[in-house]
């Protein structure tokens, strides 16, 4: 990678969730695609999705599924983008259905749906506690297969390349620090949230959140950067790094939140920033730093096998969730806003469109429903890539002259990343950032 040297090529998609890779294998074969990530191919938090991915079941259930999204959201979401959503999902799940991604099912061989907090019907899909893991493993298998796909691991996007608000591609930085140009047609950020960002958080610790600093930078269209969800029950421990998630389709069947008292003290089935509130008041009340989870209604062999990772995860601390009060606190989940985009990907900046948690479609509003996020993705990812496939990639002007060396080392650069996204959070509500950042900076 030298600095008059650019690759070429084109499209760039920008992380390898399912988001990255769902609009990779729904762009055209004859388009050659370059994904970058940051880490290792599968270090990316789609992986760790756990309850599992929404679907309409029935057009009868169009308007209990749109409410439910649109009141967990307190009403700020975007009507016609959770329209597209739910009316996508059934042929958004018979197409990942295709590609090989295995549901679970009742002992008629038809889908297991089961139900979670705020949902007022059963229309989840789910594999064991490991959804996410089993469609990002599925799609990164395929992708891995296909001619016109290069996995590129260990690289870091540094910065966009762009003139008169158009977007001619990115500066890259390799694990060894050297530092190069990547120019495409079109660009695709699926760069995840910002969990690296705190320290209590149910992310990777290198989602930190890069293509936010970077649209700040370039005055592209953010939206509701202070709307962060945190999620009610992570497994509660005094070591440092990433924290362990409990599902909430586990209180979807029927775990149960009990307070230093062992009394319980709210509907578990309510939406997640109602129960973050409600443990955050007992933990005032009691002047603790986290309180109880339990599921009595199942034995321990049942729990291991519809909860497998969950199951391991606290036996590995010394609890049986059947049998224990298992600790836990509210951790840092999921980012709602980003960088704006219209239903189909794109951003405010010519040539550049963002899926995923990446991206703000206006489907979660202030609170995101459970298990919208992969359907999120799947549906909006598969947008894009369709719109892309039908655009002509061509732009005015020539490609400007970047110095990929003109940029600061990684420390400075991730501080100042860090500073950027910190101060927009504080900027939209000083209020989250005192209770929720500030112990960050």
């Amino acid at each position: 990678m030298r600095k008059n040297n650019p690759i070429k090529t084109d499209i760039i998609i920008v992380g390898s969730g399912v988001a990255g890779l769902f609009a990779a294998l729904c762009l055209p074969r004859d388009k050659e695609i370059l994904i970058i990530t940051k880490e290792d191919l599968k270090e990316c938090d789609s992986y760790l999705a756990q309850g599992g991915v929404c679907v309409l079941k029935s057009i009868d259930d169009f308007n209990c599924y749109f409410e439910d999204t649109m009141k967990a959201g307190h009403y700020e979401n975007d009507p016609e983008s959770v329209r597209v959503m739910i009316e996508s999902s059934p042929e958004i799940i018979g197409k990942v259905v295709d590609l090989g991604v295995k549901f679970d099912t009742d002992n008629d061989g038809d889908f297991d749906y089961t139900r979670e907090g705020a949902h007022r019907q059963n229309r989840i899909l789910h594999h064991k506690d490991e959804t996410g893991k089993e469609i990002t493993a599925t799609l990164l298998s395929i992708a891995l297969e296909r001619e016109n796909i290069t996995l590129v691991p260990q690289t870091t996007m540094v910065d966009i390349i762009e003139k008169n608000n158009i977007c001619y591609g990115i500066v890259c930085e390799d694990e060894y620090g050297e530092k190069g140009t990547i120019v495409a047609d079109d660009i695709i950020l699926a760069t995840g949230g910002i969990g690296g960002l705190f320290n209590n958080s149910t992310n990777f610790p290198h989602i930190t959140g890069d293509a936010f600093a970077i649209a700040l930078m370039h005055g592209i269209e953010l939206k509701d950067m202070n709307y962060i969800q945190i999620h009610p029950t992570t497994l509660y421990s005094k070591k440092e790094g990433r924290r362990f998630l409990i599902s909430e389709s586990v209180r979807g069947e029927g775990a149960i939140l009990l307070n230093e008292d062992g009394k319980r003290f709210t509907d578990e089935l309510q939406p997640r920033d109602v129960v973050t509130d409600a443990i955050c008041k007992e933990m005032e009340k009691f002047g603790t730093d986290h309180v109880y989870i339990t599921l009595p209604g199942m034995a321990s062999e049942e729990a291991k096998e519809r909860f497998p990772n969950i199951f391991e995860a606290c036996m590995e601390e010394g609890y049986d969730i059947t049998k224990d009060r298992v600790p836990v606190t509210p951790g840092q989940h999921y980012m709602m806003g980003g960088i704006k985009t219209d239903i189909n990907g794109k951003t405010s900046m010519e040539h550049l469109y963002a899926v995923g948690e990446t991206a703000c479609t206006g489907v979660h509003g202030k609170n995101r429903l459970a298990s919208n996020s992969l359907l999120e993705s799947l549906v909006f990812s598969k947008r894009a890539a369709d719109l892309i496939a039908a655009s002509n990639g061509e732009k005015e002007g020539e490609i400007p002259d970047v110095d990929p060396y003109s940029y600061p080392e990684k420390a400075v650069r991730e501080k100042n990343f860090k500073n950027l996204i910190m101060n927009e959070i504080k900027r939209k509500d000083r209020a989250f950032y005192d209770k929720w950042c500030n112990d960050e900076n």
